[in-house]
C-alpha cells in the first residue's frame, strides 16, 4: 500500500509537461524534489516516538512549501506529511497537524512565484485529494490499533485462561492427594502396629493401600485431562474409610438429591476437603456428615469434635470456596456447640439443586 501513494508524485510532472517555457531546469528540480522526498518518505514507515513523527511531518512540509518556488506541484508534499500525521498520530492531535499543513498550502498558492494557471492546477488536487488522504489515513490507522487492541486482548485472555487452568489443577491436585495421601499414611501405620499381631489384617491393609494408590493414579491422571467428576456416592463410601482408619467414629447419613454434574463434582470435592481437613488437624474422635434437601438447596454439613478452627483458610479451603461459588453455592466455617477444649469445626456447604437451577434459569430467559 506504501507504493500505491507515490501516484500522487504525478503532480510534479503537471507544470513541467504543459508549460511552454518549460526547459531543462524544471525537470531537474522534478528530480531533485523527488530524490528528497523518497527517504524522507520511506523513513516514516519507521518512525518510533512522536519527536521522530514530528521531525519527519515538518521536513515534508518545508519541502512543499521551498518545493512550490520552482514547481506548485511541490504542494503535493503536503499531502504526504497529513497522511503521516493521520497514520502516526492520535485523531485530534492529526487534526491539529492538517490544519497547520492546511495553511501550509495556503502559504504555498500566496507566496509562490509560479504564474497562473499552473500555480491553480497544481494546488487544487492538493486541496482536494488532502481531506481524501487524510480520511483514509486515519480509517487505516484507527483499524490497526483496533487489531492490536483485539491481539492484545487475545493474549490476555489465552494468559488468564492459563492460569485458570493451572489453579484449577492445583485445587484438583491439592483435593486428590491430600486425601488420598493422608489415608495411605495413616493405613501404613496401622499396617505397621498389625504387621506382628495380626499379619492377615496386615495384608489385608497393605491390599487397601495398593488400592487407594492405584484409584490415586488413575484419578489425577483425569483431573490433569480435565474430564473428572467423581460421584457423590463413591465420596462418602471414601470419606468413611478415610476417617475410620483415622480412628474417628463416623456417622453419615444422606438424602437423595438432585444435581447436576458439575454441581454433584464439586460438592464431592468439598465433602474430600472437610474430610481431609478432620483427618489431618482435627484430632477428633467422632464426625458426623450428612447431605439434606432443605428448600431449593442441597447442604452438606461435616461437623466434628476436634480441636476447633483456626480461622487461617489454606489453598484447600480456598480451592473449595472457589469450586463452590462457581457453580452458585456458598461455604460456612464455624464452631458447634463444643466444651472450650475440643470445640470442633462445622463445614456447611449448600448448592441449589438442579430443578432450582432450571427454574432460574427459564426465569430469566422468560424475563427477557
Amino acid at each position: 500500500m506504501r507504493y500505491v501513494w507515490l501516484v500522487y508524485l504525478g503532480a510534479l510532472f503537471y507544470q513541467p509537461l504543459f508549460n511552454p517555457t518549460t526547459d531543462a531546469r524544471d525537470w531537474l528540480a522534478v528530480a531533485v524534489l523527488i530524490a528528497l522526498f523518497l527517504p524522507i518518505y520511506a523513513a516514516t514507515f519507521r518512525a518510533r516516538g512522536d519527536r521522530q513523527t514530528l521531525i519527519l511531518i515538518a521536513g515534508l512540509g518545508a519541502l512543499a512549501l521551498a518545493g512550490s518556488l520552482v514547481n506548485s506541484g511541490a504542494s503535493v508534499f503536503a499531502i504526504y506529511a497529513a497522511a503521516v500525521a493521520s497514520r502516526l498520530y492520535p485523531v485530534r492531535r492529526a487534526v491539529y497537524v492538517v490544519a497547520a499543513l492546511v495553511g501550509v498550502l495556503v502559504l504555498i498558492f500566496v507566496i509562490s512565484p509560479v504564474p497562473m494557471p499552473w500555480r491553480l492546477a497544481a494546488l487544487g488536487p492538493a486541496v482536494f485529494f488532502t481531506p481524501v488522504v487524510v480520511a483514509t489515513s486515519i480509517f487505516d490507522a484507527e483499524r490497526r490499533r483496533a487489531n492490536r487492541r483485539l491481539l492484545r486482548a487475545d493474549e490476555e485472555i489465552e494468559r488468564l485462561a492459563t492460569i485458570a487452568e493451572r489453579e484449577r489443577i492445583a485445587r484438583d491436585l491439592h483435593d486428590l492427594l491430600g486425601h488420598t495421601l493422608s489415608v495411605i499414611v495413616l493405613k501404613s501405620q496401622l499396617t505397621a502396629r498389625l504387621v506382628r499381631v495380626d499379619p492377615d489384617r496386615a495384608a489385608a491393609e497393605i491390599d487397601d493401600v495398593e488400592k487407594i494408590s492405584r484409584e490415586a493414579l488413575d484419578e489425577v491422571r483425569a483431573a490433569v485431562a480435565g474430564y473428572r467428576a467423581r460421584g457423590l456416592g463413591a465420596e462418602l463410601d471414601g470419606a468413611r474409610v478415610a476417617l475410620q482408619a483415622a480412628g474417628v467414629d463416623v456417622d453419615i447419613r444422606a438424602d437423595r438429591t438432585e444435581l447436576r454434574p458439575e454441581q454433584e463434582s464439586a460438592l464431592a470435592m468439598a465433602l474430600r476437603e472437610a474430610v481431609t481437613n478432620v483427618v489431618r488437624h482435627a484430632d477428633a474422635r467422632r464426625a458426623t456428615v450428612t447431605i439434606t434437601t432443605a428448600g431449593t438447596d442441597v447442604r452438606l454439613e461435616v461437623s466434628d469434635d476436634g480441636r476447633g478452627y483456626a480461622g487461617e483458610a489454606g489453598s484447600g479451603l480456598t480451592g473449595m470456596r472457589e469450586r463452590i461459588a462457581a457453580v452458585g453455592g456458598r461455604v460456612v466455617l464455624g464452631d458447634p456447640q463444643g466444651g472450650d477444649e475440643r470445640p470442633g469445626t462445622v463445614v456447611q456447604v449448600t448448592v441449589p439443586h438442579a430443578g432450582a437451577t432450571d427454574e432460574h434459569r427459564t426465569g430469566q430467559e422468560g424475563g427477557r
